[in-house]
């Protein structure tokens, strides 16, 4: 098992944590965390996009002219998608491009996300990082403390509300709870700091 310092919000190491390396020490699949990213994209994409059928066309309500008689084709509608100004035929409708993503799949890529920042020396474990009150400024007295440099990916159990009310107001940091992590926030940010509540879950909930 891999072994990674533990150190408080000064930045001084305070003992070990062993790492399962079937979670964090496993090999990198770039063709799985690209499905994942491509997956979690699609998923995000909002699919509003919409043209106006017979239906949706304002006006139209009248026949243009009558049935027979008149040496003219027959009508209903100056909103016929024949007619200029009248609807469009099979033009997109608001639908969702989301599609299932299995479990095991999203965890592999996980699995390699993590694998690649603790090879690279971009995953740091912190005792905790709970914060006296929502205050912006003293979360950049950690980021400090921890020798951070670049944008950082903060990772915490559920209930740390004051981290989240820290973090909104730094544009290259980002908080986020162990078990809403996604492989597009380990891509995005340089360094993960997992605390060491969360190293636990995250290693629970990712062991194959």
């Amino acid at each position: 098992m891999a072994k990674l310092p533990v150190v408080n919000q000064e930045g001084r190491e305070i003992k070990a944590l062993e790492l399962p390396d079937e979670v964090f020490a496993t090999p990198l699949k770039s063709h799985l965390v690209q499905e994942a990213v491509l997956a979690y994209r699609a998923a995000g994409r909002s699919g509003t996009h919409a043209t106006k059928n017979r239906s949706d066309v304002r006006g139209g309500g009248k026949k243009p002219w009558r049935q027979k008689k008149t040496g003219r084709s027959r009508h209903g509608s100056i909103r016929s998608p024949i007619w200029k100004g009248g609807g469009t035929v099979f033009g997109p409708q608001p639908h969702s491009y989301a599609y299932p993503f299995p479990r095991k799949k999203r965890h592999g890529a996980l699995r390699s996300a993590l694998s690649a920042k603790l090879k690279d020396g971009r995953l740091m474990v912190i005792d905790s990082l709970q914060l006296a009150e929502p205050k912006t400024k003293e979360l950049v007295r950690v980021i400090a403390g921890l020798g951070l440099k670049g944008s950082a990916l903060l990772v915490d159990e559920p209930g740390n509300r004051n981290l989240e009310l820290s973090a909104r107001n730094l544009p290259k940091v980002k908080a986020t709870l162990s078990t809403a992590l996604t492989v597009i926030d380990l891509l995005a940010h340089e360094t993960v700091v997992l605390t060491e509540a969360a190293a636990g879950r995250v290693a629970e909930v990712l062991r194959p």
